[in-house]
């Protein structure tokens, strides 16, 4: 081997020790961050709100409603012809970041009739197939639902039944309602995610989504 070349393969040699030392420590810093982060992320949790409101042109015992939904209530006001407003329900939850979300439910009659009792609840049911937290163009926290769906067996008064020996009684068939779609809100203020039409009596089931990091593990 002439002394060229032995100078040519030290020098080789030498380079490609040089490479892999520098090159070690670029590869930790890449691992550690990212396994950080998933470790963060696999913690994570979220506290969901749904709110169920009752729009209607008929009088109501109770309008108040909580505070937080108070600029939600104003710009149903603006674009909505309903005289009033009611909370029917509140359902809070907590799920896994990337979690997913089911409930089923029996719930009081949703509308205000003479028909309407404890014989006559409504069902319901509320779904996520996935809650996850993500970031918008801008930079902000946004919380993303994918596969929220609402629905309800709703009791409808269709007519009277009479007997020849005792009263009337009210003819009542359950219609079903419901809704299916894909959302995005920024963390911890209240959207409308959808309006749902009950019926003859012209009332509206108005749904309110609201989810933010937990505060507590």
């Amino acid at each position: 081997m002439t002394l060229g070349r032995i100078v040519s393969t030290i020098l080789f040699a030498s380079l490609v020790a040089i490479f892999a030392t520098r090159a070690q420590p670029v590869l930790a810093q890449a691992s550690g961050p990212s396994s950080q982060k998933e470790t963060r992320d696999d913690e994570t949790n979220l506290d969901t709100q749904l709110y169920l409101l009752i729009a209607t042109n008929q009088a109501v015992d109770d309008t108040k409603l909580p505070s937080s939904l108070a600029p939600v209530v104003a710009q149903l006001r603006a674009s909505l012809p309903f005289k009033n407003y009611r909370l029917a329900a509140t359902l809070i939850n907590r799920v896994k970041n990337d979690g997913r979300l089911s409930l089923q439910w029996v719930g009081g009659p949703l509308l205000p009739s003479a028909a309407a009792s404890a014989n006559t609840p409504s069902f319901n049911e509320f779904k996520v197939n996935t809650v996850r937290l993500a970031a918008d163009a801008s930079g902000r926290d946004v919380v993303r639902m994918e596969g929220f769906r609402f629905g309800a067996r709703i009791p409808i008064q269709t007519g009277t039944a009479v007997a020849s020996n005792g009263p009337a009684a009210p003819i009542i068939h359950y219609e079903n309602t419901g809704l299916n779609t894909d959302i995005s809100m920024r963390e911890g203020e209240p959207v409308v995610v959808g309006t749902l039409n009950l019926g003859p009596s012209g009332d509206a089931i108005i749904l309110v989504m609201s989810a933010r990091r937990s505060s507590k593990p």
